[in-house]
């Protein structure tokens, strides 16, 4: 279905675009949209992901995982779409623990651009196929050209946020090769303990570029969309759209990246457990 750009400004609309669109949904390899008619919950949270091997979609999913049991409490049904094939989608969900029927894709970014979703860096230098500058953008957009606030996030990784909460528990054993295992409380000596220590998130987003670089034809069948960035929409049963937040760079997936689900704040805890 095609709808306007000054259409989609609407919520309702948003509401039944995801409600109308088919995609395909990993688990089954369905072609059904993202909200089903007979699906039942308090609130929804829509999320447009990257490609499925940008740091963005596998950080996201990280700290989905790590909030199952807040979004479970507050009555919060999680539906994702990202830009890759049904390949990458199951690789993803085995690597991250995202749940396969709760997880579509979309091999051009059709829905992205629909929502009128930030492209990423465009330059069409002459000479180059549309995947080559699709990696020149990419690479540009690192450095953080047309990728406002990328090297502070990038930065902010590797000196630790007392902002932000623990990210990696005192027995955990993390791999991220080349370095050898690392277990949690070695960060301890770091900085101590009850915050996002120096280095944790580093460590964490060196293990996904292992895992997605490893693994890169599968995560990314078509590299001309590497660029395009992705949103989050939360809405309540009826369709009211609670919160909204369209990313505008790598490395900023949410408003508040110390904690990304901070907007959950949003949702009436009283409405939540009725």
């Amino acid at each position: 279905m095609s709808v306007s750009t000054q259409a989609l400004s609407q919520p309702s609309d948003l509401w039944m675009l995801f409600h109308e669109t088919p995609h395909l949904r990993v688990s089954d390899g369905a072609a059904v949209p993202l909200l089903g008619d007979r699906e039942s919950a308090p609130y929804f949270l829509i999320l447009l992901w990257p490609q499925l091997g940008d740091f963005d979609s596998l950080e996201y999913a990280w700290w989905l995982q790590r909030d199952a049991q807040r979004l479970q409490d507050l009555g919060v049904a999680v539906r994702a779409i990202g830009i890759g094939d049904r390949n990458s989608g199951q690789r993803f969900c085995t690597y991250t623990g995202f749940p396969a029927d709760c997880l579509w894709v979309d091999p051009t970014a059709s829905l992205h651009q629909q929502l009128n979703l930030y492209p990423g860096l465009s330059l069409k230098p002459p000479g180059l196929s549309n995947a080559q500058r699709a990696w020149l953008n990419l690479l540009l957009m690192c450095a953080g050209i047309g990728s406002p606030g990328t090297l502070a996030e990038v930065f902010r990784g590797y000196r630790g946020d007392r902002q932000a909460p623990q990210l990696i528990a005192d027995d955990q054993v993390v791999q991220a090769p080349p370095l050898p295992p690392l277990k949690g409380s070695w960060f301890q000596w770091a900085g101590g303990q009850g915050f996002q220590r120096p280095f944790e998130l580093a460590t964490l987003r060196l293990r996904n570029m292992a895992e997605a670089l490893g693994h890169w034809t599968t995560y990314v069948p078509n590299a001309d969309y590497l660029t395009q960035r992705g949103a989050t929409f939360l809405f309540d049963a009826q369709g009211h759209s609670l919160y909204e937040h369209r990313d505008r760079a790598i490395l900023g997936f949410a408003e508040t990246m110390s904690n990304p689900l901070d907007f959950l704040a949003v949702v009436p805890r009283d409405r939540a457990d009725s």
